[in-house]
């Protein structure tokens, strides 16, 4: 007579069949108050992406497995400023794409892409892509200004639209300025204007400006303005005042956003020394 029980070959095989699956290998991290999953550093990205951080003419070599920090201590330790945070910036690449976050509390960010045509506002506690092959970021921390690019070698995003030649650089989008609110623009900007490539710029203050042009103090604020509410309402972000809102954060705002935007340029720096009509 046949054994009706199973011999151990077939437990052993039913033992195995019926095992668990294995966990995934992905752990999220932890979900972010808008409840998307915050980046976390991976340990293996996609082959070839590669990324390098350049400031001053000095270049760092970003490790995929470890975040990358900008701050006044931190891996590019950008400079000794007491109003620039400890850890301001961190870079840091997830699932092999790079990621460009605002760790900081008080300060935000202008990001732009080669061609200045297109522009993003990091604000404390945010993050963003770093979708294309050159990317500028460039932001202020008390009168000091900063800019640094950082190189990816494989972007996920790449423009193919030609790149226009900025000659009327008086109009962006539909605001159009004066000949006088452009000459605000271009005597708070000038001195970012002459810097050649990265670094560090001083942004003057409004009387210093309001001097260079020879103008009142009261006037050069009254212009300052109708320059930040033309913006404001075209959508660009940080231009308005407010509670806690610095008239130096301001300035610098309007700043980043005229030279990355190409709304001026070194061409237009001439027109300062230029007379013009008073009544404007």
């Amino acid at each position: 007579m046949t054994d009706p029980r199973p011999t151990a070959q077939q437990q052993a095989h039913e033992a195995k069949t019926k095992a668990p699956a294995a966990a995934p290998a992905f752990a999220p991290g932890p979900a972010t108050a808008s409840g998307s999953t915050a980046p976390t550093a991976s340990a293996a990205p996609a082959p070839g992406s590669t990324a390098s951080v350049e400031f001053c003419g000095e270049w760092f070599t970003l490790d995929p497995a470890k975040p990358f920090e900008i701050g006044r201590e931190a891996d590019l330790d950008i400079d000794d400023n007491q109003y620039l945070h400890r850890r301001f910036l961190q870079i840091a690449n997830v699932d092999g794409m790079w990621w460009l976050s605002n760790v900081g509390s008080r300060l935000s960010a202008t990001v732009s892409d080669a061609s200045r045509t297109m522009q993003a506002w990091l604000a404390p506690g945010a993050r963003m892509p770093i979708v294309f092959g050159l990317t500028t970021v460039v932001f202020t921390a008390g009168p000091t200004s900063y800019e640094f690019t950082v190189h990816t070698s494989a972007p996920t995003f790449v423009d193919l639209t030609p790149v226009p030649d900025a000659s009327g650089a008086t109009t962006v989008g539909a605001v159009t300025f004066t000949v006088s609110q452009k000459l605000l623009i271009l005597a708070l900007a000038e001195t970012m204007l002459r810097r050649e490539g990265t670094g560090t710029s001083e942004i003057p203050s409004s009387q210093a400006a309001a001097e260079r042009l020879g103008w009142a103090l009261s006037r050069f604020n009254r212009k300052l303005d109708n320059v930040c509410d033309k913006l404001s309402r075209s959508g660009v972000e940080g231009l308005r005042g407010g509670v806690g809102a610095l008239a130096t954060n301001r300035r610098a705002r309007l700043v980043e956003y005229a030279v990355l935007s190409r709304l001026v340029t070194k061409a237009d720096l001439p027109l300062l020394d230029q007379p013009h009509d008073e009544a404007d």
